[in-house]
């Protein structure tokens, strides 16, 4: 019997990701079933089952294909010792999510209406939210070393910490999501550029120091 290579594998893996997530995009995790799943990818039972022994197992890797992109992201921002601000970095994750998160081109599918699912049912599932923890930790340290870089090239108060600026910088991505998903007019160069001016304005308007004058997108 000839051996199944692993770029055979990896590719019914992929088949059986993205039927998951045009379910899971279109009906929701709880309207969706393992026999759907089946059914849409076309393979066998025992096929989807070799790879997946249930339905979290694929919401967990829907949900790691989108962080899987933004991990890539963050490599090429953060290559060679860059150093990109706070608001740039901001800008390239949100610019990544309108570009190719909305519209992944792995699953053919909005996957940021997989994540706002993953965060409900995150409530519910103890296993679920043992994963997205661990998802969104590694998320929220990559925002983490961006602030931590910027406070070494002396762009941020000694006294600030580079975790809690990751947490806040992780929150305005996660209201940029939900905003896009629930209100219909969200625009990301309106919200980058609330983003840029809160970021760049002390309490008395003035500039924070390190951070170049910018006009924000009309």
């Amino acid at each position: 019997m000839p051996r199944v290579s692993e770029q055979y594998r990896a590719g019914r893996r992929a088949e059986i990701v993205a039927a998951a997530a045009r379910l899971f995009a279109a009906n929701g995790f709880h309207a969706t079933s393992m026999a759907d799943i089946i059914s849409e990818c076309g393979l066998s039972a025992g096929a989807v089952y070799r790879y997946f022994r249930g339905k979290d197992e694929l919401i967990g890797a829907v949900a790691e294909t989108a962080l899987g992109t933004a991990d890539e992201v963050f490599q090429t921002m953060l290559a060679d010792g860059a150093t990109p601000s706070p608001q740039d970095a901001l800008a390239t994750i949100i610019t990544t999510i309108t570009e190719q998160i909305v519209r992944d081109p792995a699953t053919g599918v909005d996957l940021t209406r997989v994540g706002v699912q993953v965060w409900a049912e995150a409530l519910r599932n103890p296993v679920l939210a043992a994963r997205a923890d661990e998802v969104y930790l590694r998320l929220r340290g990559h925002f983490a070393e961006v602030a931590r870089r910027w406070q070494a090239a002396g762009n941020l108060p000694a006294e600030a910490v580079p975790e809690r600026v990751g947490a806040a910088m992780l929150s305005i991505v996660q209201g940029f999501m939900l905003q896009s998903l629930l209100i219909g007019d969200t625009d990301p160069g309106d919200y980058l550029a609330g983003v840029r001016w809160l970021l760049l304005t002390g309490p008395a308007g003035e500039q924070r120091r390190g951070d170049p004058v910018r006009r924000p997108a009309s």
